[in-house]
């Protein structure tokens, strides 16, 4: 195998060795699936991407998006992440808009700058689908809660902007930070659920200036907890409209992720509702921490 190039990028990051961890392969169309998988689980963070060629496809650039354990259709910090590499890296000039050809779709990200660099980078997701709702006991029970420590006024339920998350409301940033999940209570849980992947979001921060704090248990991904989750953000996004949650029809909001685990991050959230659909924007900053080969 000739060397393959990669870079490391923190995604959802307003520092260095914060917000989510990528490794961007960008030379990748000689690798087999099998091949790809490998890297992933050497690399071992929650996603490694591929980027099959430098060359544009039908406008956009095909990846292929791996956890550690299996290839995923569509994920939010991985198409952020890659859409800065091949900026930085492929075309090397302030290109507003980028597409990556995805297994779900193609994905544009939009691009502001500041100084000429890259600042803040959003995703448009699919419009959100809203399926199963979900008892609080039996959730409360999964992430090792007390039943009153979940909002009742909002539903339990199931989001896809591509791939599905459970949505949990709490009422307080102490319960959020209470949690730790029962392994063999979520598995038995997730085992007839469409949805095998949990949010759970509280109305308090660690930062004034924020306004929702988050955290993301994929356990079936082979992830105990994510640092910094824009797919599940998306689904977020779409809830919070939906169900009205901050009490007006459009959703602009900064939320905090990570934290409890040591890798402090940052999304922006903007949702609305069109006729037919809401339509869903997640951001945030992506930071290159190193560069190298695989060999």
């Amino acid at each position: 195998m000739p060397p393959l190039p990669f870079y490391i990028v923190d995604v959802f990051a307003e520092a260095k060795y914060a917000g989510n961890q990528l490794a961007v392969f960008t030379d990748a169309g000689s690798l087999s699936t099998e091949a790809m998988q490998r890297i992933a689980k050497e690399v071992n963070y929650s996603e490694t991407t591929f980027i099959l060629s430098p060359e544009p496809r039908q406008d956009g650039y095909d990846v292929r998006i791996f956890t550690p354990n299996k290839e995923l259709p569509f994920a939010g910090h991985p198409t952020l992440g890659t859409a800065f590499v091949l900026q930085q890296t492929v075309i090397q000039q302030p290109i507003v808009t980028i597409a990556l050809n995805l297994k779900i779709g193609q994905i544009p990200v939009t691009i502001a700058y500041q100084n000429e660099l890259p600042d803040v980078l959003w995703m448009q997701q699919q419009a959100p689908v809203f399926g199963e709702t979900f008892a609080a006991p039996a959730m409360a029970a999964v992430l090792g809660l007390d039943d009153d420590d979940i909002d009742l006024n909002f539903p339990i339920q199931a989001v896809s902007t591509g791939i599905p998350f459970i949505i949990v409301p709490l009422k307080s940033q102490a319960a959020l930070r209470r949690i730790r999940v029962n392994r063999d209570r979520y598995f038995a849980f997730v085992e007839t659920t469409d949805a095998k992947e949990i949010l759970v979001f509280c109305p308090e921060t660690y930062q004034a200036e924020n306004h929702l704090s988050v955290r993301v248990f994929a356990e079936s991904l082979g992830i105990p907890e994510d640092p910094a989750t824009g797919s599940a953000n998306g689904c977020l996004a779409g809830y919070l409209v939906h169900h009205a949650y901050l009490g007006q029809p459009t959703v602009d909001v900064r939320v905090e992720q990570g934290h409890e685990i040591g890798r402090p991050s940052l999304l922006r959230l903007k949702a609305a509702p069109t006729a037919n659909e809401i339509q869903v924007n997640v951001g945030g900053r992506v930071i290159m921490v190193a560069r190298g080969e695989f060999i």
